[in-house]
């Protein structure tokens, strides 16, 4: 069954809602140009209420490992993905304790496989490729890039996925886990809940 996160929680009600649909992983934002920003206080407190049991990804974009580590451990994340530049030498600073790391990839024509073989991490995301943006732009990209590719790791999709398209991406892609933020969104930062809700019951469809 393919794993569901539900990115960019800025607020209680949309995290519980996310929760209660069956989301896996809730992602939360922490850079500071990003629309669905949310500062580490208030993570803090929605990271606090929540149930047992549910990943929570604290999403970072070319940020300092120091900074990124004081996040991890006073919001309480379980999980980084990183969106940004991040070389391999600081990835494998970064991978410590039980926080598991994520660096997403973006891709476009003529993107290189290979290069995600120089990361040691627990996981791998494809986003997306777009020349003025890290990561939430609701676009697609070629999917038929990724069933070409001779990708040996459970990858993550993402980049613009929606309660249309879904099924047909986990038919045809089979990842291990779908990453999904504007396609369910009202507004950016906050969620349109029929769209989340859509979202993760079309994803668990039995084809």
């Amino acid at each position: 069954m393919v794993r569901i996160k539900i990115c960019g929680i800025t607020d209680k009600d949309d995290a519980f809602k996310a929760v209660k649909f069956g989301a896996d992983a809730l992602g939360f934002v922490f850079t500071k140009k990003s629309p669905r920003y949310v500062s580490p206080s208030r993570a803090r407190n929605i990271i606090s209420i929540l149930p047992p049991f549910i990943t929570m990804v604290g999403v970072f974009v070319n940020e300092r490992q120091g900074a990124v580590n004081d996040i991890i451990s006073f919001a309480g994340l379980n999980a980084v993905q990183l969106h940004g530049d991040e070389d391999p030498q600081y990835v494998s600073r970064l991978k410590r304790g039980n926080c598991q790391v994520i660096k997403a990839f973006r891709v476009g024509a003529g993107f290189d496989f290979s290069s995600i073989n120089k990361y040691d991490v627990n996981g791998i995301l494809f986003d997306a490729y777009q020349d003025d943006a890290f990561g939430g732009t609701g676009k697609t990209f070629n999917w038929e890039l990724l069933r070409q590719a001779d990708i040996k790791k459970p990858y993550i999709l993402s980049g613009g996925l929606n309660q249309e398209n879904i099924l047909e991406a986990v038919t045809l892609l089979k990842p291990y886990a779908v990453d999904v933020s504007t396609g369910v969104e009202a507004e950016p930062g906050k969620k349109d809940h029929r769209k989340m809700m859509s979202f993760i019951q079309n994803a668990r469809i039995t084809v």
